[in-house]
């Protein structure tokens, strides 16, 4: 198939092209992301393959159409940046990785817990600059605390199995709770409940209706003071306006992100020499117990041969007419 890939890097191309060489499909990469405005460049392709924060709206998608693109295919897990009922309607299929390395975000978001706690990343630049002070470092035992794991899907539980093994008491919120889980010792518990009770808590669903601004000022107001909160999942699951504030009020006690609200068109670039206009993300980075990393998550090795493989085989399973185990319907 001739596809055109969006938002792609030089490790994208890489990964792609090594993996494409068993595959055989034409494969042409454009740095630009995927929106209505650069929809033409898909024009000659049978597919377009894209990434998180490439905007398939109801016009981007009918303009795809207008290019007789037959299939959407998301290097990716999250589809909240698609609109699948126009991909529907214009008979454009919609295909995604379900799981790549889940063990990277979930391992990922234990680095932030950890560096946040022992202040880590703070010692390095001192001892940089002949600095041993200890002051001003002081962490806290993570075995025995409590940790709420919100979203038990196959990252969430790989994080859950990593802070048991820690000693940690783990809670757990989800509409489908995982019986593994459960057989290892982790307490299902309802949002409130487990919003209340733990020290630090985790954040791995998807983002949707129901999730949307699921950390928000209620949320922050029932949860302890001082407590943790990481999100590896999804930018808008957490109010950003709630958090800067609860962070303001000392409610919450250290804020690890590897997604932002508003990252579209921030994060995945050098802006080093530019200036940055977004008042909320220059907020966060204020504070000095706020940790945020560039949606690098997913960034290991073994993912990124993994979304490329899987990825390439939704592109074959689509051309051959088979049928297709990771498609996304409306």
């Amino acid at each position: 198939m001739r596809v055109a890939f969006f938002s792609t890097k030089k490790y994208d191309q890489d990964f792609f092209e090594q993996t494409n060489e068993s595959f055989g499909h034409e494969l042409r990469f454009f740095e630009t992301s995927l929106n209505k405005h650069t929809a033409s460049l898909a024009e000659g392709f049978e597919a377009v393959c894209v990434f998180v924060n490439d905007a398939l709206d109801a016009k981007t998608i009918s303009k795809l159409a207008d290019f007789d693109i037959k299939l959407i295919a998301l290097r990716c897990a999250g589809f909240n940046n698609v609109d699948l009922e126009a991909a529907a309607q214009n008979k454009i299929k919609v295909v995604r990785v379900p799981s790549y390395s889940p063990q990277a975000v979930a391992e990922h978001a234990v680095a932030l817990i950890l560096t946040l706690n022992r202040k880590t990343h703070k010692a390095y630049n001192r001892v940089r600059e002949n600095n041993f002070s200890l002051e001003k470092l002081t962490g806290f035992n993570i075995y025995g605390k409590s940790v709420g794991v919100i979203g038990t899907g196959i990252i969430g539980a790989c994080f859950a199995k990593i802070m048991l093994g820690f000693g940690c008491e783990v809670f757990a919120f989800d509409v489908k709770p995982n019986d593994e889980l459960k057989d290892r010792g982790v307490h299902y518990v309802e949002l409130e409940q487990l919003l209340q009770e733990a020290d630090i808590i985790s954040l791995h669903c998807p983002l949707n209706e129901q999730t949307h601004h699921l950390m928000d000022r209620n949320a922050f107001e029932q949860m302890k003071s001082g407590a943790m909160l990481i999100n590896t999942g999804r930018g808008a699951l957490i109010d950003t306006t709630a958090v800067v504030e609860a962070l303001k009020q000392e409610k919450l006690g250290y804020l690890g992100i590897d997604v932002y609200e508003q990252e579209s068109g921030l994060f995945f670039n050098d802006r080093s020499e530019t200036i940055n206009n977004d008042d909320d993300f220059l907020r966060l980075m204020s504070f000095p117990n706020v940790l945020i990393t560039g949606h690098q998550g997913f960034f290991t090795k073994e993912a990124l041969e993994q979304i490329a493989e899987v990825s390439l085989k939704n592109l074959s399973d689509f051309e051959a007419g088979n049928e297709l185990e990771n498609e996304v319907k409306a």
